[in-house]
């Protein structure tokens, strides 16, 4: 989608302002990258004593990329009088024609490559892995569990049932553990939000005290953590409920839409923020995310809190502020800011087989890689350690090969399925799509 600084084109049909934002892009891209951060870092023991400091609060990425959805769906799918632009039909076969090739392919990679990994057994906690094993949630989020809570094989009716779930885009709802390729569950709530998008956005809209509407929000939004600390001991399936149900994490997504009735009201009167102003709410969202990492050394009751709720206005404020940031007003900054912000999701959902293919691949690199043509299984004995000085070859790596997917793969499955499902005429309307959001 997008430009920050903010240009406009005026419509004589009931159509608010074409506003770009570039600002949001690079935002996009960024929380990608903090994902693929806070699931990949902590697999480097020479920095795991304090790299956890820059990535305990992960699940900041995920929360802000659902109340980013929310707003960019409206801004581009609501006209000025809050109605849809299109059917609420069209609206959801576009929506699923965006998430389904990102969620059926990562799916298929996660297989092959956990089935490979198992196989090979470059390491001691790969032998007997396959896809049969999942990740339990305990009492925190992925990547920093403990490993011996990790492990559980799936049976064949499980994994039939959960093959299913996968295929339909509803794992979100399975609260006792995460199947096959763990961050992908956040492309199962998007698609939830997305049925009730038509629904909920007009309405919302509509409201005449939006920051009212945005606390209120934020506060039933805390009444699920709130009740798990009260009544329960942490465990399953309260843990998997807080994490991943659409309906739990709903408020994010509603704070999106409110935060652009927020945005276009302020605008409507003229009001924009200073320079000040917005370096200020960037220093309110660092101050948040450095006491988040404080506070969750406290205890796991502040774990809860700050994953479902303590953390929303320090979201809405950097969404905010990533409105208003200057960009370069150069058309290949603006290209570039749309290739990285449309690879977010891809990232969020292809990083964990890419850092297993890669690290494994660094592993037998970095032992006697010649004697894999003579001897495969001494090669793969031979195996050493991962080093930190290739990791951000592996970055760059992730990125480029999420932005070739997007644009090779993924773009060109959604032509053909919004090609079969919709005509022409309906395809084209409106001229631009929003992007999608994205996972922890």
């Amino acid at each position: 989608m997008s430009q920050s600084a903010v240009t406009s084109a005026t419509s004589s049909s009931p159509r608010r302002s074409r506003e770009r934002f570039i600002g949001l892009e690079w935002l996009r891209f960024l929380l990608g990258l903090y994902i693929v951060l806070f699931h990949t870092l902590h697999n480097y023991p020479s920095i795991r004593s304090w790299s956890h400091y820059l990535t305990d609060v992960g699940f900041f990425a995920t929360s802000a990329f659902f109340v980013l959805s929310g707003f960019l769906l409206t801004h581009v799918y609501l006209d000025v009088e809050h109605r849809m632009r299109e059917p609420a039909r069209h609206f959801w076969i576009k929506r699923f024609a965006n998430l389904y090739p990102i969620h059926i392919g990562s799916f298929l990679l996660a297989i092959a490559v956990s089935t490979l990994v198992g196989y090979l057994a470059i390491t001691a906690d790969d032998a007997g892995t396959s896809f049969r094993f999942v990740m339990f949630d305990v009492n925190n989020d992925m990547g920093q569990l403990n490993p011996g809570s990790l492990k559980h094989l799936m049976d064949n009716g499980e994994v039939a049932l959960n093959v299913v779930l996968n295929v339909l885009m509803l794992h979100a709802w399975n609260p006792y553990y995460l199947t096959f390729n763990p961050p992908s569950w956040s492309i199962s709530a998007l698609f939830f939000f997305y049925l009730l998008f038509p629904i909920l956005a007009p309405r919302l809209m509509r409201l005449k005290h939006t920051r009212l509407a945005l606390t209120v929000t934020n506060l039933i939004y805390l009444v699920p953590p709130l009740v798990v600390i009260a009544t329960t001991q942490y465990g399953m399936p309260e843990t998997g409920i807080l994490h991943r149900n659409p309906i739990i994490r709903l408020p994010e997504f509603v704070a999106g839409i409110l935060l652009c009735a927020f945005y276009i009201k302020r605008r409507a009167a003229g009001h924009r923020p200073t320079g000040l102003t917005c370096l200020l709410l960037l220093v309110f969202v660092l101050g948040a995310m450095a006491g988040a990492t404080l506070l969750l050394r406290q205890g796991h009751a502040w774990y809860y809190l700050l994953h479902n709720g303590l953390l929303l206005p320090a979201q809405l404020a950097l969404i905010y502020a990533a409105l208003f940031i200057p960009t370069p007003r150069r058309a290949w900054v603006e290209r570039l800011a749309g290739r990285l912000g449309g690879a977010s999701l891809p990232m969020f959902a292809l990083h964990v087989p890419l850092f297993v293919i890669f690290s494994r691949a660094e592993r037998i690199l970095s032992g006697e890689p010649g004697l894999c043509p003579s001897n495969f299984r001494l090669c793969i004995a031979a195996a050493g350690d991962l080093s930190l000085a290739l990791y951000p070859v592996f970055l760059l790596l992730t990125v480029v090969f999420c932005v070739v997917f997007q644009e090779q793969f993924v773009v060109r499955i959604r032509k053909k399925i919004v090609g079969w499902l919709l005509s022409p005429k309906a395809e084209a309307k409106p001229a631009r799509e929003a992007p999608d959001s994205g996972s922890s």
